[in-house]
């Protein structure tokens, strides 16, 4: 088992790497030149080119494109993440101010969508084929299909303007957390319903249950002791697949509530064409998914003998 974790830790260092090269290469085939923002507006013709030469030669964009590169990794290899274009903060200490908020956002969204998603299936499982199953799958579908930027929408018009009993943007209390909670945990929980259902069926029809049932074992200890423990043991992995949509899902999500996250973060880098930030948060949340998988898998061998048998 120690081998299998040292592997897989093994596997995830090139993924890491692959990532930050991938969004470097991305930075550089953006259209425009970053330098220009920091050109004063009153310059003009000569004078805003000897300004935009000096800054493109202080940030090193003069350099060409190995070097920039190897510079790059150096410095993201020791955590430094450079300076924000737009701000002149260090990109690490706005990145250190902003993954609290993150985390609360997350962290209550993945609370949300697993316990919905897990209450939800094995419901529908239980109730198969009647009208509960069906409402329940619609309600799954509609959390798969439904843009989460649209319901956001939704919501914000709804409670916020309309009816005017939650706040609809900002960060604050428990009442400014509900809509983007709300908003991250049903549009996740609609896949995890759906497979917690799959995964519940699929157990129910195995041999060991209609065993336990032909001995008179009790209905309730069969669905818990057999098709609970051993339904839910797939869903681990895709609790894994979950935080990873609940962190692609929170770029779009804190944008629309202004929440002060790391997403809002990213989306003002790209919008300010501040390559620092950009790199800086897009490595983050890479590198997140990428321990998050690592997390599951792991998980995955001390909650199923038969991975650790193998």
């Amino acid at each position: 088992m120690r081998q299998y974790i040292v592997k897989r830790l093994l596997l995830s260092i090139p993924t890491i790497l692959g990532a930050i090269t991938l969004l470097w290469f991305l930075m550089q085939l953006a259209p425009g030149d970053p330098a220009l923002m920091f050109v004063p507006p009153d310059f003009q013709g000569e004078e805003a080119e000897a300004y935009l030469a000096k800054v493109n030669e202080l940030y090193g964009f003069n350099d060409p494109l190995p070097v920039q590169y190897l510079r790059y990794m150096r410095n993201t290899l020791q955590f430094d993440f450079g300076t924000s274009l737009r701000t002149m903060r260090p990109v690490s200490e706005d990145l250190l101010r902003r993954i609290p908020n993150s985390l609360r956002l997350g962290v209550s969204a993945f609370m949300v969508s697993t316990a919905m998603g897990i209450a939800l299936g094995v419901l529908a499982a239980i109730k198969r084929g009647t009208w509960v199953d069906s409402a329940l799958m619609v309600f799954a579908l509609v959390g798969v299909s439904m843009p989460n930027f649209w319901f956001a929408y939704v919501l914000i018009l709804l409670f916020g303007l309309y009816l005017r009993i939650l706040p609809p943007s900002g960060l604050g209390g428990l009442k400014h957390m509900i809509l983007p909670t709300i908003v991250l945990g049903y549009t996740s929980a609609g896949y995890l319903t759906r497979y917690v259902r799959s995964s519940m069926l699929e157990v129910i029809n195995h041999d060991y249950v209609r065993t336990a049932r032909a001995k008179g074992v009790a209905e309730r200890n069969v669905l818990i002791k057999h098709v609970l423990r051993n339904g839910l043991l797939p869903v681990v992995n895709v609790l894994g697949i979950n935080v990873a949509f609940i962190l692609a899902g929170s770029v779009i999500i804190e944008t629309l509530f202004a929440w002060p996250g790391v997403g809002l973060y990213l989306i003002d880098g790209v919008v300010g064409r501040d390559f620092p930030v950009v790199q800086g948060a897009g490595l983050l949340i890479a590198t997140s998914v990428v321990l998050v998988n690592l997390l599951t898998d792991v998980m995955l061998v001390y909650v199923d003998p038969r991975i650790r048998y193998e």
